[in-house]
C-alpha cells in the first residue's frame, strides 16, 4: 500500500501523525511526508531563505528516521490558498506522482490558514487527480482511484473528536526523534509560542492513548464522501 501525508508545513506531519506512519513503514508500506509550505517563516531570526532551505534538510532528517519518502510543494509560508489555480494544478500533481492507496491530512478547522488551505486543497487535488482531462503544466497522466482520505488531529484536539485511533506505544519514540530532527522549530515554537514542543507531543499522544486504552496514540477523522468508502481498514 502507498500512503501520500500531507502537512501544511515541514514539521505538521511529525506533531500529529508520524507514529502512525512509522507503523505504516515497519508494516512493509511505502510513505511519502509532503509538505505544501516551505516553512520559511518559522523563526525569528533565520533569514526565510535560509531557513526553507534549513527546513527541507529538517524534513529529509525526520523522514529519514522511518525510511519514508519526502515531498516538496514549495510554497511559501502565509501564501498557500486553497482556491489558487497553480497551487490547485501542483497538489494534483503530487497525488498523480504519489498514486496513494490513502491519503492523512490535515482537518478542515485546524488553527491556522496554512494547515485549512492545505486540507481544502487535498480534497481538491484527489478527486481532481483522477479525470483525465483535468490538465497541469507537468501534464501527468490521471490516477484511476479517488483515495480515502483521513484527517488527523488539530493542535491541542481543538474541536477534534477522533472516529478512529492508531496505537503508538511501538512507535512513540520515532516520533519524538522525528520531530527533534527540526531544531528549528524547537527553538521557535518555545520562542513565539511558549511551547515546549516534546512535552506538547507527549500530552496529546497520551491524552489520545486514555480514550482509547493503549499507552500512546493518535486520532483519526475519515472524509465521509462517495467514492472513498472502503469496508476495508485502512489505518494500521
Amino acid at each position: 500500500m502507498r500512503v501520500l501525508a500531507v502537512g501544511a508545513h515541514p514539521d505538521d506531519l511529525e506533531i500529529q501523525c508520524a507514529g502512525t506512519l512509522a507503523r505504516y513503514r515497519q508494516a512493509g508500506h511505502d510513505v511519502v511526508m509532503a509538505h505544501v509550505c516551505n516553512g520559511d517563516c518559522g523563526h525569528f531570526y533565520i533569514p526565510a531563505k535560509e531557513l526553507a532551505a534549513i527546513r527541507q534538510e529538517e524534513a529529509a532528517a525526520a523522514a529519514a528516521v522511518i525510511g519514508a519518502e519526502v515531498a516538496a510543494v514549495n510554497i511559501g509560508d502565509g501564501d498557500v490558498q486553497a482556491e489558487d489555480e497553480q497551487a490547485r494544478q501542483r497538489v494534483v500533481d503530487l497525488v498523480r506522482q504519489a498514486q496513494p492507496d490513502v491519503i492523512i491530512t490535515h482537518a478542515p478547522d485546524d488553527y491556522m490558514p496554512d494547515h485549512v488551505a492545505v486540507s481544502k486543497l487535498v480534497f481538491f487535488a484527489s478527486f481532481l487527480a483522477s479525470v483525465p482531462q483535468w490538465r497541469t503544466g507537468m501534464d501527468l497522466p490521471h490516477y484511476e482511484l479517488v483515495p480515502p482520505v483521513y484527517y488527523m488531529d488539530t493542535m491541542a484536539g481543538v474541536n477534534f473528536v477522533p472516529d478512529d485511533y492508531v496505537d503508538i506505544t511501538a512507535t512513540f519514540a520515532a516520533k519524538l526523534q522525528m520531530f527533534s530532527c527540526h531544531q528549528s522549530q524547537l527553538t521557535w515554537l518555545k520562542e513565539h509560542d511558549g511551547m515546549d514542543m516534546l512535552d506538547f507531543i507527549t500530552v496529546m499522544a497520551r491524552g489520545r492513548g486514555l480514550q482509547c486504552g493503549v499507552r500512546y496514540a493518535e486520532g483519526f477523522r475519515r472524509l465521509r464522501a462517495w467514492p472513498r468508502q472502503t469496508t476495508t481498514r485502512l489505518l494500521p
